[in-house]
């Protein structure tokens, strides 16, 4: 078992960032004032919209690898949630709900009605919530290392990642994501260790879930580091229209490296077959 899963999700968010000289310059790069934060956004490409969300203590950034890919078939819009990357948090406080609720905003504010969507584990998170409070928005989502819960192992993780003892080069990697300052980055440490007590936030079952109208592919490694492979598969057997890879000796994200143009074109073919 990892010892240090914050360290594992932020270098996550930097094995795409060689990529960021091929990928296209954004059409829009704008900061939104909704819900009481400061939320950015970039948008890139033309047609019906993709929204991309990053994991926990990650941002837009995450997904520059494959932008290109997606925004030549969708206007794709990179969030950064809320207290991440470029976002603000002032409240200090991070839910899964409100994550959702300020997504939603933030695309009420450009015009955002129907869209697609994919979320890396805090994103999945988040389009979750989405999905189940305005049910006839998202029309299709790629769920990517998410959770409908927090199970022990994941809780006794975040426990031993205590908001202190952020290795200096771990602070460094994190500083090319977050452009707040240190105290976003520790701020966002403290908010992951306090997930370990958030019993009211991820509390899915199988009746919330069988409301979800959005088409749904779940993404799972079945070596995830804190979410065991019995979560998809309920998530998979409560979700209608739901499909499920589960990708063989996959970690947290399993999506990254040699993967990356299997799942582009899994997740291209999938998005594409959804009904207009």
């Amino acid at each position: 078992m990892p010892r240090n899963l914050f360290r594992i999700l932020a270098a996550a968010a930097l094995t795409f960032l060689p990529a960021l000289a091929q990928t296209s310059q954004p059409a829009e790069a704008k900061t939104v004032a909704v819900n009481g934060i400061d939320m950015y956004y970039e948008a890139y490409g033309t047609g019906d919209p993709l929204v991309l969300l990053h994991g926990f203590s990650n941002s837009g950034q995450t997904w520059k690898a494959v932008l290109d890919d997606f925004s030549r078939h969708y206007r794709v819009v990179l969030v950064d949630m809320r207290g991440h990357g470029r976002s603000t948090n002032p409240s200090g406080v991070f839910t899964h709900k409100q994550s959702a609720a300020d997504v939603f905003a933030l695309l009420d504010a450009i015009g955002v009605k129907r869209f697609r969507a994919m979320g890396i584990s805090s994103g999945g998170m988040t389009l979750l919530h989405m999905a189940t409070t305005q049910r006839d928005r998202p029309e299709a989502m790629v769920l990517i290392g998410a959770t409908t819960y927090f199970p022990a192992q994941a809780r006794e993780i975040m426990n031993r990642n205590k908001p202190e003892g952020l290795r200096e080069q771990d602070l460094a990697r994190q500083r090319q994501i977050h452009k707040h300052g240190d105290e976003q980055i520790y701020m966002l440490r403290r908010q992951f260790h306090g997930f370990k007590d958030s019993y009211d936030d991820m509390t899915f079952r199988t009746p919330q879930l069988a409301t979800i109208q959005a088409r749904t592919l779940i993404v799972h490694g079945d070596r995830d580091e804190f979410f065991p492979v019995s979560i998809p598969v309920e998530m998979y057997e409560s979700i209608p229209n739901a499909a499920l890879w589960i990708v063989p000796s996959g970690g947290h994200v399993p999506i990254q490296g040699e993967r990356r143009p299997e799942f582009v074109r899994i997740a291209l073919k999938f998005l594409s077959d959804s009904p207009k």
